[in-house]
């Protein structure tokens, strides 16, 4: 036997979309219901374990040897899932695959294990087994049927008069209903056996399994909260909630006025027309309200803070042992490979910028309501910026927090052979100050002579580095930030006057680009390959790694000139045709370099206990002998495929997750 491919159904009380499949597996009732299995592509059997069958022995031990390697969908849900139904039948008695002091659990090592949705997602396909399916035409595809199926045998249900008071549907409840369930679950283990066989000629690299096996590992070892302080969180935004909405309904005499509709009519009443009620525009309206509509604005906008919400999260993710686990989705972001947040969404999380974090923080431990509203008046921003600070290394440990520096505006310029800004970076120079001197050709200096101008600087550096015109500087907030509607154009222009070796990237890899899927050839530019085959246009990154794009072609854009449409998830969060160009493919190219430095210092650091990353951010559970300039050092070392690339890192430590 060389390989299994696997797919289970399962039953518990937890609700996996809101706690995570680590969580899920904890609920006192989980069982798995169903196996499905096929030795080394033979014919899938499907084994009823809730009816009293067995998985077969040789089957048992093949799911605990390292050597045979295990296929899913959505491996993780497989892979832990089965570390806990082992353990629950005394097959697998070892506490985990990492040494003794980590905290990866008892879960079966994940360098055994490959994953058919990282292969779709490295494809530039859906992350659906449905999804992928379909696109590829497959002849044996999912069963539409199967969610309903997995409602009535996978979740509790509601007791009623006609199920005679039952919470949980079993086989006995519905035999034919669970005889198509066996079904499903044969179809789903060779649908996924399909995918593997359709995508065979692309091979999915090594490097690419050795990331998604470091991903597993980050995601079984998890990160500890504080569930003191996420606890008395909820509770004071429970009492902090009420208090406002009384003080509202006071002010307003209206039954809820949550409600957008109810707010807007009786601003209108009161003189004052909106046709939103959104964060930007309640702003503005507070700039030239009266005082008596500026209260009641001001209430709404704390009553819109949302931040309880990711302390619920936490309340439903956390494990057991105090961790939350499963929150990084590797490849969840396919067009570049970058992870996407799973469950609190780390990659969202509110700054925190209260000058006495700890103080505040310690208030809402020890459950100070009327001090903290004395101290901070408005409760629910304060929570808000407490959020990170839930995030606490294990007694005895620290936390290192370690960044790149501007590693997109370093990457776009290593690209483009933009000399002057690498210059910048090798100097250990501020961007912003020598980009808006580069503008406006004169000297500047952060808090110095023509201070003002960086933030100039800083806003075009953010938004006009992918093409982005005056709309990119709008929507980066230029005009709350102080700038004209009247010097965006110029600045605009000032901007990529001064940056033409990354104008010229642009339409270069434009060119590039077009060639490849116009001529269904290979091209090459900036040290970028292009190449057309099989009906996708593949980036070749320097890192090795591959952009995938699928089914491209030449179309029309909205000013009617030629440009690349593929297919993907596009602006309705649904596959469709999206529309591409040179400064958006560029997007692409850096943010996926800047994702494989990010894998390079990750793979460096593996020893190190990394348990969260964001964005271009690690966290490390470090001992409190280990040092922080190690780390930054070791992060600043330039890949081997990325000769000349000027990196750095910056960091610091903390007993808990802040943004400092």
């Amino acid at each position: 036997m060389k390989s299994l491919s696997i797919d289970i159904e399962t039953y518990s009380g937890y609700d996996l979309s809101k706690c995570g499949v680590y969580r899920y597996t904890e609920a006192p009732d989980f069982t798995i219901l169903l196996f499905g299995y096929s030795v080394d592509g033979g014919e899938v059997q499907v084994v009823d374990i809730a009816n009293g069958e067995s998985i077969p022995a040789h089957i048992l031990t093949a799911l605990t040897d390292n050597r045979i390697v295990k296929w899913a969908f959505n491996a993780q849900f497989e892979r832990i899932c089965l570390s806990r139904y082992l353990q629950d039948i005394g097959c697998f008695e070892n506490t985990g695959y990492g040494i003794p002091q980590d905290t990866v659990g008892g879960y079966l090592n994940p360098e055994a294990w490959k994953c058919t949705m990282v292969w779709a997602a490295y494809m530039g396909l859906p992350l659906s087994l449905e999804g992928v399916g379909s696109l590829l035409g497959l002849e044996k595809q999912k069963l539409t049927e199967g969610k309903d199926l997995i409602k009535y045998f996978c979740a509790p249900c509601k007791p009623t008069a006609v199920n005679e008071q039952r919470t949980r549907n079993l086989p006995t409840h519905a035999e034919e209903k669970w005889d198509a369930f066996k079904s499903y679950n044969k179809r789903d283990v060779e649908a996924e056996m399909s995918i593997q066989q359709k995508l065979s000629k692309f091979v999915v690299p090594d490097s690419i399994w050795d990331e998604y096996h470091l991903d597993q590992e980050i995601n079984d070892r998890g990160v500890a909260l504080d569930m003191t302080l996420v606890k008395e969180a909820i509770a004071m935004d429970t009492r902090s909630r009420s208090e406002l909405m009384h003080r509202m309904q006071t002010l307003t005499e209206l039954d809820n006025p949550n409600s957008v509709m109810q707010m807007k009519q009786w601003l209108c009443d009161q003189g004052l027309e909106t046709d939103t009620l959104g964060k930007k525009a309640v702003a503005e309206l507070l700039k030239a309200a009266p005082p008596e509509l500026a209260d009641v604005l001001s209430l709404r906008q704390q009553l819109a803070k949302s931040s309880v919400k990711k302390y619920q999260a936490m309340e439903n993710a956390v494990c057991a042992d105090g961790r939350a686990r499963g929150m990084f989705q590797f490849y969840g972001a396919n067009r570049t490979g970058r992870w996407a947040g799973r469950l609190i969404q780390m990659q969202n999380l509110p700054q925190n910028h209260l000058p006495d974090l700890e103080q505040a923080r310690a208030l809402v431990r020890c459950g100070d309501y009327d001090a903290l509203e004395i101290l901070y008046e408005d409760i629910p921003d304060t929570l808000s910026q407490l959020i990170r600070t839930a995030f606490v290394p294990m007694p005895g440990r620290k936390f290192i927090v370690a960044d790149f520096s501007a590693i997109e505006a370093r990457v776009i310029a290593w690209y483009a052979g933009e000399k002057w800004r690498q210059m910048v970076f090798e100097s250990g120079g501020d961007i912003y100050c020598a980009s808006a001197a580069q503008m406006f050709k004169v000297p500047v200096e952060k808090n110095g002579v023509n201070g003002h101008l960086r933030q100039k600087g800083k806003i075009a550096e953010l938004a006009l580095g992918y093409g982005g015109s005056v709309g990119a500087l709008k929507a980066m907030g230029a005009l709350e930030m102080g700038l004209t509607e009247e010097e965006l154009p110029s600045l605009v222009s000032a901007w990529r006057s001064s940056n033409p070796s990354i104008v010229r990237l642009w339409w270069d890899v434009d060119r590039a680009a077009m060639k490849a899927v116009k001529e269904k050839t290979a091209t090459d530019t900036h040290g970028i390959c292009f190449v057309y085959q099989s009906g996708m246009l593949f980036i070749i990154l320097p890192s090795g790694r591959r952009l995938a794009y699928v089914k491209p072609r030449i179309g029309e854009n909205r000013f009617g000139g030629d440009c690349i449409t593929y297919e993907g998830v596009g602006g309705t969060k649904k596959w469709e045709r999206v529309d591409s160009y040179g400064p958006k493919i560029v997007e692409n190219i850096v943010q996926a370099t800047a994702r494989d430095i990010l894998c390079f210092a990750m793979q460096t650091l593996r020893h190190c206990f990394i348990t969260m990353h964001i964005h271009d951010e690690l966290v490390i559970e470090a001992d409190s002998r280990m040092s922080l300039d190690v780390v930054c050092k070791q992060m600043s070392q330039t890949p081997p495929w990325a000769q000349g690339l000027k990196l750095h890192a910056d960091g610091y430590e903390t007993d808990f997750y802040k943004k400092d």
